[in-house]
């Protein structure tokens, strides 16, 4: 169920109703989001704040969050902030009916947990789409964890666009493209559906109409931009992400740039490349399918078909004067062996090393 701050956060009261007692996860940020910061005062139901986390999250983190919550007797749980804020309150909320202390890792191995817990999330950036996905990633000894349950998605989400009016813009060209890379990247996927496709096209519109306001910082804009980011985390929610995705956590990593600065650097340079390249088709509906999906993503766009939506994707990469890093030949091959395999089994075209290599050195300088 998704509500929205109309009427001073209305919907936020009725859902805190009968609850005694809420866990509220949310980064220090939090009093910097105005009108939110001051409703949290104003609200009757005792509210237990845990911040201790920080970026890529640790299980550990996630395990005093869980101690903090039965101690707290809470039966709740809000999640406020971008997706290390979701991921915490996430896996807080798997594991807090499971048996033990979480020492050493144990719930990591835990199949499932409680689904009983009412959990609401909103988020404060247009892009992660986390508020509607069953994934979570939290990180052990060093290691990603990656955390999939249909239990951990909120069962409400509260949108609220007057939180992206003080983001920076950067953060708000970055996370609008994570959005947009979402919903391109699941519209691809050998993993889609006709629903997972509506969502897409949807998404891949909505961020296109609204670009424009959201960035001048609009209300209509951002409303906009919220919507089609959760609409993104809905289609990756049935699909998983591909290459694109798979390819740009190492540059990431190398360059520091953030995610979804890395994904559009890999998703602008891998659009044109498959539309060339249908006829290594991996998907079991074929080369002809595909090629009809590549020319629906350009159609959404608002282009004539695949290789115009790729040269669409291209100028908005470029509109909005991201930077594009430069790779030394060490860097090159070491970004050629870092991709996931798990995640290129979801992307509809072969990608071998000597190819993946070759879409480096296209996507970086």
């Amino acid at each position: 169920m998704i509500i929205n701050a109309d009427d001073n956060y209305r919907g936020l009261e009725e859902w805190l109703e009968g609850k005694k007692k809420v866990l509220l996860v949310c980064s220090g940020s939090i009093r910097l989001l105005g009108n939110f910061s001051k409703k949290l005062e104003e609200l009757k139901t005792p509210l237990i704040r845990f911040s201790n986390f920080q970026p890529n999250p640790l299980y550990e983190s996630v395990v005093e969050g869980v101690k903090l919550f039965r101690e707290e007797a809470c039966d709740a749980i809000i999640a406020v902030g971008g997706g290390s804020a979701m991921d915490v309150a996430k896996c807080i909320k798997l594991y807090s009916s499971l048996p033990g202390d979480g020492e050493n890792g144990t719930w990591l191995k835990a199949e499932s947990g409680s689904d009983n817990i009412p959990f609401l999330a909103m988020p404060t950036t247009a892009g992660t789409g986390s508020e509607a996905t069953r994934y979570a990633v939290i990180y052990y000894e060093g290691t990603k964890q990656s955390v999939t349950s249909d239990n951990i998605i909120p069962g409400t989400v509260l949108m609220d666009s007057d939180v992206l009016r003080t983001l920076p813009l950067y953060q708000k060209k970055v996370t609008m493209m994570d959005a947009l890379c979402h919903a391109v990247e699941s519209f691809w996927s050998v993993n889609s559906t006709e629903e997972s496709k509506e969502y897409s096209r949807a998404a891949i519109k909505g961020v296109l109409e609204h670009m424009e306001g959201y960035l001048a910082n609009t209300e209509a804009g951002n409303t906009g931009m919220l919507t089609a980011s959760h609409t993104a985390g809905k289609a990756i929610n049935i699909t998983q992400t591909t290459a694109g995705h798979a390819m740009s956590y190492q540059i990431t990593s190398l360059f520091k740039v953030p995610h979804g600065h890395a994904a559009i650097l890999c998703n602008r340079a891998l659009f044109p490349w498959m539309v060339k390249n249908t006829d290594k088709c991996m998907d079991p509906r074929g080369e002809a399918y595909l090629k009809k999906t590549l020319d629906e993503i350009g159609l959404a766009m608002g282009c004539k078909d695949g290789m115009a939506g790729a040269c669409k994707l291209t100028e908005v990469f470029h509109s909005l004067e991201l930077e594009v890093p430069i790779a030394t030949e060490e860097q090159y091959q070491e970004l050629k062996t870092s991709v996931n395999p798990v995640r290129l089994k979801n992307h509809p075209i072969a990608l071998d090393t000597e190819t993946i290599d070759a879409l480096y050195h296209n996507i970086l300088r």
